[in-house]
């Protein structure tokens, strides 16, 4: 009997873990054309540099979850027992702590700039041999940089829920986060434009809250996967698996009583069940019985150590 089987990705999800694959190796070249084209355009504006930020950090969930994906199939081995499940979880902790320090510093440096009242301004340019106000042009760049990560936010939500993946539903979430920033930068030009000097220091200060929410967000997410939380779905609500798995050990002959104890590591659940059986006969067999209950139950369930007690 094979007590803990490897970590196999259901046949029927490989086309949707390559999906996410490539649509993380488009985000990486939209939001690589985004930071280029913002950074020879923002100028002294705030709001233009909090975006420009915001956009960069946008890179550290899609990488996170490309090298992740590398090491998450890794089998158990002598330095690691337990497998390499958990890089997906340090994956997700990279880009929450990445947000929230970066969204803090964002938020302070707009404050500032609200006491000190500074007065951004915005000069013209030459296109194509006319004078144009550049506040257009970074009103274009932003509107641009607004359309990849709103379709492809859209996009990962799906796959991110079918493989139980966080770091690509925060990813998802992030691109969210990406369009509205460029909103929020979008009506700071705007407001410059119209002599509201406050404006753009203002829009800084929604999008780094807006970046501070989601980095917290997440933080708290992925701490409470690391201290071992019963086990949720990726949008944070209580995952039904470990009653399912409750229910389907409880409905053997043999089982009087069952209770089970689960946590996350990575994509898949491991933990313990507890049961409390009529008769040790055949042992060996009613176990192995057991163990092809639990894996039968999600193909998330992958490490689960029996406990047996006879009354």
């Amino acid at each position: 009997m094979r007590a803990r089987p490897e970590y196999d990705l259901p046949g029927e999800l490989d086309p949707v873990e390559a999906r996410a694959k490539r649509l993380e190796w488009a985000t990486i070249f939209f939001m690589l054309t985004i930071v280029v084209v913002i950074y020879f355009t923002m100028g002294s504006s705030q709001a233009m540099k909090a975006a420009w930020i915001e956009d960069m950090l946008s890179f550290v969930p899609p990488i996170a979850f490309l090298v992740s994906a590398r090491w998450k199939d890794r089998p158990a081995d002598e330095g690691f027992p337990y497998g390499y499940h958990r890089s997906v979880s340090i994956a997700f902790l990279a880009g929450a702590v990445a947000l929230t320090i970066f969204g803090v510093f964002i938020l302070i440096d707009s404050i500032l700039g609200l006491v000190r009242q500074e007065h951004p301004t915005i000069g013209t340019s030459v296109v194509f041999g006319h004078q144009l106000w550049a506040g257009w042009l970074m009103i274009a760049v932003l509107a641009y940089s607004a359309i990849p990560p709103l379709v492809l936010g859209h996009m990962k939500l799906e796959p991110a829920r079918a493989l139980h993946d966080k770091t690509l539903k925060a990813d998802s979430d992030m691109n969210r986060a990406d369009w509205l920033t460029a909103g929020a930068g979008i009506v700071g030009i705007l407001g410059i434009g119209i002599g509201w000097w406050w404006a753009d220091a203002a829009a800084a200060g929604i999008i780094s809250i807006a970046i501070v929410n989601d980095g917290l967000t997440n933080l708290r997410r992925v701490v409470s996967d690391l201290m071992d939380q019963e086990p949720t779905t990726v949008e944070g609500e209580r995952s039904d698996v470990p009653e399912r798995l409750r229910q389907a050990l409880n409905e053997l002959s043999w089982v009087r009583d069952v209770d089970v104890r689960l946590r996350e590591e990575g994509h898949v659940f491991a933990g313990e069940a507890f049961l409390v059986v009529t008769s040790t006969d055949n042992l060996r067999g009613k176990l192995e019985e057991a163990r092809r209950a639990a894996y039968g139950v999600d193909w998330r369930v992958r490490d689960i150590v029996f406990e047996v007690d006879a009354v």
